[in-house]
């Protein structure tokens, strides 16, 4: 009985020892939207001793006493965080980490290629911190898409993304679906994308094979949310193209906070660099506010608007333009009369209430409002002369007009006017049931559209009408003549589930849903089934695999209702597209630098497809669901510091996108004017057929101050399809010069108050930052071509195709105020 005593006592005091000697570490492991991070691990810097968090990303972590460790908290896919720190004995302690993705900047807006831990999918993260300090003739994230997806009009901020167009492309802000101006026919006449860069705390981008919680678009979705900011705070910035003004704050006790922004864009300057001479009066202007309250942490207001004025007036006076080849060059001169005359105006406003019943169930209801009045209204003709260029260099009369070809008058006439009216209410809810999220959604939407279309253009050759009517009847190369007055209701919803599965070795991240839409118009109902699916294997090196599958179908709008000639399609059923997408994504280390590699594979499936064509940024619809058809593509893209923190990257990408117009024939007939012959012309390249492109980005800074830095951003782009007007697809197909283009940047921080970097005046006590930039666009002033006119020739009989250019070279000085 002594002895079992004795022993007791022992091993107690052995207990207590132990415990003297070791002290405990505990906290939450956390994303940057403050969500718990589930298997993030903990380990003791040169010590066996580590840990995993739980599903809430909760943790316990017993260290050594007395003595100072570092404590290394990872998870893949995320920048590493690290802690030191010595307790005593016995002490307890908490430490939580936040955990930050890892990122590479293109043109200082940072873009990850990754997810939040509880989803599936590809989605790039752009994290427009310093977005204003990049060099991009748009807005700076629609700047940074087109890098990564491929573009050819620097005037436009839209993007086409693996073969759609671009009505097929969602945008939402704060949950809120935005829409854009319809009438806007080039990219002169559009003003500022909705999204406001100084606003926005995150953006995220999917390129296709998206989530079941996202709408119905066939293409890609933009998804951005706005700062909650803790403090004023504001950003002006000037330049020749334009300013901005952005402020933010928040209530001494963080209930209240408010965001405004206020943008103005003038394309006056970039527009002189453009082959038609005139006088231009571009203006765009853009205000924004977001209004939030806290009640408690159960409920949350939040209110937004948006006005956006745009105007636009034009002059022309003269153009020249120059084609051909060597030896065979020809010029085109025209001399106008008349002026264009553009309004858009667009308000949109919405307001949501947020209601958390508990830790785990997130309710939110949503109202908004979407208004806009277009009117687009020009006469304008030009006369011109077509005349052959001497091309023999021993002439002094080289690259002169030898002899004129034909003369001719172009008249175009239009007013055009279009109200759109789109309320909706939605509500989205979640809840949290550990390994599983729900995420449900529910939409009304109800669509009230008044337009009046009249535009005619008329084409004279050596005074002969063209087209030539031997009756003496005048007639119209175009003449588009309809009113439409609509209102229609859209209901959709979806049910998703984001889930795990495997252990600590092995994780899958999966998120399955189900998607239904149905419109009153037509009638139509669809079931939109999604999948997407990620493994992240515990290999040495951080590898992801992911693939994603699901049916996308895209309603009609208004655009895609009305036909070449103006009538409009009401029974216009949805388009459709069947997503296939595997990728990988590899983090590895060159020397000391990270680097992220990145690749995937496509198909979409095609079908109830209404056929269009690029009229400049506008897209003509044939009004039927008459086609079928595919894309199939890869992309591969490489992000990395070739200097010490200053990212550059490399986008590649190749696609084939064709379509299959299911009621197009050609026709031959004999002499005696019998059908002899009749092709079907089968698959032919779409619209938007890019077969290759690659986008580079280079940053480097001077040796031993990164306060002035450059940028070096490089464009290439294979042409677009495009068909003569009026004439059959078949053998007519040809495709348009590749796009090449190269921007240069420089800017220098001139003020810095983190690093004390400022005069000692009081004026400047209260900025934090102040920068200024240098741009050169089209450095190469290389003469990229958008799209080609077609002069006929009466005389000959000869059609010649005149090429529509874009900008040439042109400097820009920007000046950024951060305070």
């Amino acid at each position: 009985m002594m002895r079992a005593t004795l022993l007791s006592c022992f091993l107690l005091f052995l207990a207590k020892l132990s415990c003297a000697q070791t002290a405990v570490v505990f906290g939450q492991v956390s994303d940057a939207s403050g969500k718990g991070v589930e298997l993030a691990s903990l380990r003791v810097q040169n010590l066996a001793l580590g840990a995993t968090t739980d599903a809430k990303g909760n943790y316990r972590l017993d260290i050594p006493a007395g003595k100072r460790v570092r404590i290394i908290c990872s998870y893949p896919g995320y920048a590493s965080a690290e802690q030191n720190l010595s307790l005593d004995s016995g002490a307890i302690r908490e430490l939580n980490f936040v955990l930050r993705s890892r990122s590479h900047a293109i043109g200082n807006i940072e873009v990850r290629a990754t997810r939040t831990p509880n989803e599936a999918g590809s989605v790039y993260i752009l994290d427009p911190t310093h977005a204003n300090e990049g060099a991009f003739t748009v807005d700076p994230i629609s700047g940074v898409i087109k890098s990564l997806v491929g573009s050819r009009n620097e005037l436009t901020s839209q993007y086409s993304v693996r073969g759609g167009n671009f009505d097929e492309n969602l945008v939402y802000v704060n949950d809120f679906e935005i829409y854009r101006p319809f009438l806007v026919r080039s990219g002169q006449q559009e003003g500022l994308s909705f999204v406001n860069s100084d606003l926005v705390s995150n953006v995220s981008f999917s390129l296709g094979g998206f989530q079941a919680k996202y709408g119905d678009k066939m293409s890609s979705v933009l998804d951005v949310t706005y700062k909650r900011p803790k403090k004023f705070a504001g950003t002006a910035m000037a330049s020749l193209l334009g300013g901005s003004l952005s402020l933010e704050g928040a209530s001494k006790n963080q209930k209240f906070t408010y965001l405004f922004g206020a943008r103005q864009k003038s394309n006056q300057y970039l527009l002189q660099a453009q082959p038609t001479k005139g006088v231009y009066n571009p203006s765009f202007t853009d205000i924004q506010a977001l209004l939030s309250y806290r009640f408690n942490p159960r409920w949350e207001l939040e209110v937004i608007g948006n006005y956006a004025r745009n105007r636009f007036s034009m002059i022309p006076e003269e153009s020249s333009t120059t084609f051909g080849v060597i030896d065979q060059a020809y010029q085109l001169n025209v001399f106008y009369n008349g002026g264009e005359i553009d309004q858009f105006d667009t308000r949109f406003a919405g307001i949501s209430v947020t209601h958390r019943p508990t830790d785990k169930l997130k309710l939110k209801l949503l109202a908004s409002g979407f208004q806009t009045n277009e009117t687009e209204t020009y006469d304008i003709s030009g006369e011109y002369l077509l005349g052959a260029l001497e091309t023999d260099l021993g002439k002094s009369s080289f690259g002169q007009i030898k002899y004129a070809i034909g003369t001719g008058i172009i008249q175009n006439y239009a007013r055009n006017n279009l109200k759109v009216n789109v309320g909706t209410i939605a509500h989205r809810g979640s809840y949290d049931a550990g390994r599983h999220q729900i995420l449900w959604g529910l939409d009304a939407s109800f669509t009230g559209i008044n337009d009046k279309l009249h535009e005619w253009e008329r084409r004279d050759s050596a005074g002969f009408n063209q087209p030539f009517d031997p009756g003496g009847s005048l007639q119209m190369q175009h003449l588009f003549d309809s009113k439409a007055d609509l209102q229609y209701a859209r209901y959709s919803g979806f049910l998703q589930d984001n889930f795990r599965l495997g252990s600590d070795t092995n994780q899958v991240t999966i998120s399955a849903g189900l998607r239904f839409l149905y419109s009153d118009l037509n009638g139509e109902f669809i079931l939109s089934p999604r999948v997407q699916a990620n493994y992240r294997p515990r290999w040495k090196h951080d590898v992801l695999f992911k693939i994603a599958a699901g049916l996308y179908a895209q309603p009609p709008f208004y655009r895609e209702m009305r036909a070449y000639d103006g009538s409009i399609n009401t029974g216009l059923l949805a388009q459709k597209s069947i997503h296939f997408l595997a990728g990988m994504e590899h983090n590895l280390l060159w020397g000391s630098r990270a680097i992220k590699l990145t690749a995937e594979a496509y198909y979409k499936k095609l079908y109830d497809l209404v056929p269009f064509v690029y009229d400049d940024v506008r897209i003509r619809y044939s009004g039927k669901n008459d086609a079928v058809g595919y894309a199939y593509g890869g992309e591969l893209r490489l992000y990395g510091e070739l200097v010490k923190d200053a990212s550059s990257w490399l986008s590649i990408g190749v696609m084939n996108t064709q379509e299959d117009i299911t009621d197009d024939k050609v026709v031959f007939k004999n002499q005696a004017g019998q059908d002899s012959l009749t092709i079907y012309p089968g698959y032919s390249p779409r619209p938007t057929d890019q077969r290759f492109m690659l986008g580079l980005f280079l940053q480097d800074y001077l040796p031993h101050n990164k306060n002035f830095r450059v940028n070096l951003n490089l464009m290439y782009a294979t042409g677009l399809p495009f068909y003569q007007p009026d004439a059959p697809r078949y053998g007519t197909m040809l495709r348009l010069p590749d796009y090449k283009r190269v921007d240069i940047g420089f800017s220098a921080l001139l003020l810095d108050a983190k690093r004390k970097l400022r005069p000692r005046y009081s004026f400047f006590s209260n900025l934090e930052s102040v920068w200024a930039g240098l741009e050169v666009f089209n450095l190469l002033g290389i003469q990229n071509t958008l799209s080609y006119s077609y002069i006929q020739d009466q005389t000959s009989g000869k059609t010649f195709a005149v090429p529509n250019r874009l900008t040439a070279r042109l400097l820009n000085v920007k000046l950024i105020v951060r305070f």
